[in-house]
């Protein structure tokens, strides 16, 4: 399925291509010369699917970024770029240059809700939430109060009361812990299970999918594992986790964990 803008005559378009693994399709935006959530936002109109693009918060850094939002399931999916020099898009008969290939991955949004309860906790009460997750630069994360199961997912990481058959709900850091530690053993599974290679010896962007897994210690999966989930928490509760899972401080030439999009371009070009 493509969507794009209409610019009016004249205008210089550029198309934009985005991975959709749910539909398996790709998305073909068209940048009016507009900032990318404008555009962003002008396609969402016209796509049909119930796809849409909205600015929420980055749960690790605070600032805004671009969603992709099913408004259908409802479904959230977070975004990555992967940009490579010397790269170009062939589209219909027309070459677009840049190169930017843009991801959207199924993303667990209580990651985002955790922002929110974190930040309410510091009035030290159980709160409705609705008056939990509020925010006035990003107005939109009203959306996350539409998924489905939510109740469910907050189990996870609350305390919960009902008072006249209204829920109240509190932030808990021990359970939040228990939650983040069960997401840290699903991505060493999946570490193992793709034969990524995890060394101290290996450089973040490398993967070697005959080298036997002995070479990586448990130790290694854990601490690499830890640093994908601590892209998507605050520093201090990264450092919180790091000690609930016991790690030992690194040593200085452990590199960083390369992100999702590195990790799917390698594994492609394989």
């Amino acid at each position: 399925m493509a969507a794009g803008v209409d610019c009016g005559e004249g205008a210089s378009a550029r198309q934009h291509v985005f991975l959709v693994p749910d539909t398996a399709c790709f998305y073909r935006l068209t940048d009016c010369g507009n900032s990318a959530l404008e555009y962003l936002k002008e396609a969402s109109k016209k796509m049909k699917s119930g796809l849409m693009f909205v600015k929420l918060v980055n749960p690790r850094s605070g600032e805004g970024v671009s969603y992709l939002f099913n408004m259908c399931l409802p479904q959230l999916f977070e975004i990555k770029v992967f940009k490579e020099k010397n790269h170009s898009w062939f589209i219909n008969e027309s070459v677009q240059s840049g190169g930017l290939l843009h991801f959207a991955t199924p993303m667990d949004p209580l990651f985002l809700l955790l922002h929110y309860l974190i930040k309410a906790d510091r009035e030290g009460k159980f709160q409705p939430l609705d008056q939990v997750v509020m925010d006035d630069m990003f107005p939109n994360c009203i959306l996350l109060l539409k998924l489905p199961e939510l109740e469910k997912l907050l189990q996870h990481v609350t305390e919960e009361k009902e008072i006249d058959k209204k829920k109240y709900y509190k932030y808990s850091k021990e359970k939040t812990l228990k939650w983040l530690e069960k997401k840290v053993n699903q991505t060493m599974a999946a570490l193992k299970t793709n034969n990524v290679n995890v060394g101290a010896r290996v450089q973040s962007t490398a993967f070697f999918s005959g080298d036997p897994l002995s070479s990586d210690k448990e130790e290694d999966y854990i601490r690499y594992a830890h640093g994908l989930i601590s892209e998507y928490i605050p520093k201090e509760l990264s450092d919180d986790l790091s000690k609930y899972l016991k790690l030992p401080e690194p040593p200085a030439s452990v590199p960083n964990p390369p992100s999702k999009v590195a990790a799917q371009r390698q594994k492609r070009d394989k």
